[in-house]
């Protein structure tokens, strides 16, 4: 007669609660980026590394690696320069509230401070197209600063036009259609440097975040407008 043992040992088995899995904590944020930030990604080291240097040194950081959910991609040209920001408004909150100084021990709030105020600076910079595009092109060992110009006649001329429109306006809603044509400027803009940072192509990408700083000066004094109040937009 075969023995049912091994059929009742089996049925107490399976009767058995499964036990409940353990969630693996989070990783640590202050651990996750001990990397300076990188002046360049592009930079590339004269001596050759010793194998121990290869297998323990990290790829540079930029602004995009606090991002690694919004931006898994990272700069381009393998990410996009379009970004959306309310996903990196998100994950920038939530990066912050892990950030937290007061969520610390004391040994280490001075490491989250520095890094939180990283990562203001990092989203700060990204959910802005001018800013993002002068940080990608500074990035390449180009900077685009207050004084960088274009020699071009033709937006020099639109620049003013806005700029006396903007003096003479006598209430806001005078300034609708020029707050309209200078958003549509702006989107051209950015998708002007979609397309050069998707090529890598860093002159016509410098020369269009230039443009995109008039675009973005209008509209800061559009903003801003009040009646008789002065207007200074760089040209």
């Amino acid at each position: 007669m075969r023995s049912l043992r091994p059929i009742a040992s089996a049925a107490r088995a399976s009767t058995r609660p499964t036990p409940t899995p353990t969630p693996s904590p989070s990783p640590c944020l202050l651990c996750a980026h001990r990397t300076p930030p990188s002046a360049s990604l592009r930079y590339q080291s004269t001596s050759t590394p010793s194998s121990t240097e290869q297998e323990t040194s990290a790829p540079p950081q930029t602004h995009y690696t606090f991002f690694p959910s919004t931006l898994p991609s990272g700069p381009p040209p393998a990410g996009r320069f379009t970004i959306d920001t309310s996903a990196l408004k998100r994950e920038f909150l939530q990066l912050q509230a892990r950030a937290h100084p007061d969520l610390h021990p004391p040994s280490q709030k001075a490491r989250a401070q520095a890094l939180s105020a990283r990562i203001n600076e990092a989203y700060k910079t990204l959910q802005s197209p001018l800013l993002r595009a002068q940080y990608l092109l500074s990035l390449q060992g180009v900077e685009v600063g207050e004084e960088a110009k274009l020699d071009d006649a033709e937006l020099l001329m639109e620049v003013l036009e806005a700029r006396e429109r903007i003096e003479e306006a006598e209430s806001e809603e005078e300034l609708v259609g020029l707050k309209e044509e200078n958003e549509g400027r702006i989107a051209e803009s950015v998708r002007v440097l979609e397309e050069a940072f998707e090529r890598d192509d860093v002159g016509k990408a410098r020369g269009e975040a230039v443009r995109l700083r008039y675009w973005v000066n209008i509209k800061e004094s559009l903003d801003g407008w009040e009646k008789g109040k002065g207007v200074v937009l760089e040209h």
